[in-house]
């Protein structure tokens, strides 16, 4: 495994940093799962970080806690918003690692959310 990602090993959370416009940083939370050395992490696809992704793929990313405190080092990555089918993979693997996430889905269905999955790459 890439020495890089280790230190999301056993984590809960990381924090994404994107990018707005400006170039300005915009720090988010998020749970994450991981599988063959690609982070998945999802939001409601019309939020601003999804938005900010569409303009530019390159974030960074470190373990952190609920808060988002940094929990090891940064890391640059490039942030990829899935077709349904990978979307779909990152849904499965998200509910494996997070039991609230199966609650979530069930009242995000309800509500009809729409919700962007990304694979974040690491760099």
């Amino acid at each position: 495994m890439d020495p890089r990602l280790t230190q999301f090993a056993a984590r809960s959370y990381l924090n994404l940093e994107s990018y707005r416009r400006t170039g300005a940083p915009v720090r988010t939370p998020l749970w994450f799962a991981e599988e063959e050395g690609v982070l998945y992490v999802y939001s409601v696809a019309d939020s601003g970080k999804v938005k900010r992704i569409r303009n530019n793929p390159r974030v960074r990313v470190v373990p952190s806690d609920l808060r988002g405190n940094p929990r090891g080092e940064w890391v640059e990555a490039r942030a990829e918003i899935l077709d349904p089918e990978g979307a779909a993979r990152g849904h499965r693997l998200l509910r494996r690692k997070y039991w609230l996430k199966r609650l979530m889905d069930l009242f995000g269905r309800l509500g009809k959310r729409r919700h962007a999955v990304m694979a974040l790459h690491i760099l």
